[in-house]
């Protein structure tokens, strides 16, 4: 990591480019700009696709599943109680944490200079 480079956790949350430290990383709630406006580092270049989502989708359904459970062996509320928490508690804490874990992908895929497999070979 060079000495301009902000750390992993403040570049995710605070959405800084990987490599100058500006906060230029988003154009939108969860939409990458461009291009860094400070050091014109291209952030189209990087492929973050829906790893951060299905990853978060895996995490979060674990937590909502045991929380529910839990509840459900303490409370013993009616079915209708879980229908009505549980999904929206779930979309609620993917869409939270998805900025933050696309960001910190794209700064990970920055800094282990990450790209589309190639091969030379015909």
């Amino acid at each position: 990591m060079r000495s301009s480079e902000p750390p992993l956790a403040q570049a995710a949350l605070r959405g800084l480019c990987p490599r100058c430290g500006a906060k230029t990383l988003f154009a939108g709630i969860a939409t990458f700009a461009p291009m860094c406006r400070a050091c014109r580092l291209d952030f189209s270049a990087f492929n973050v696709g829906d790893g951060p989502a299905a990853f978060l989708t895996l995490v979060v359904g674990g937590l909502v599943t045991g929380l529910a459970i839990a509840l459900e062996l303490t409370a013993e509320p009616a079915w209708w109680v879980h229908v009505l928490v549980w999904p929206p508690v779930a979309a609620a804490a993917v869409l939270a944490s998805l900025r933050w874990s696309k960001a910190a992908l794209l700064v990970l895929e920055h800094r282990h200079r990450a790209g589309e497999h190639r091969t030379d070979r015909p």
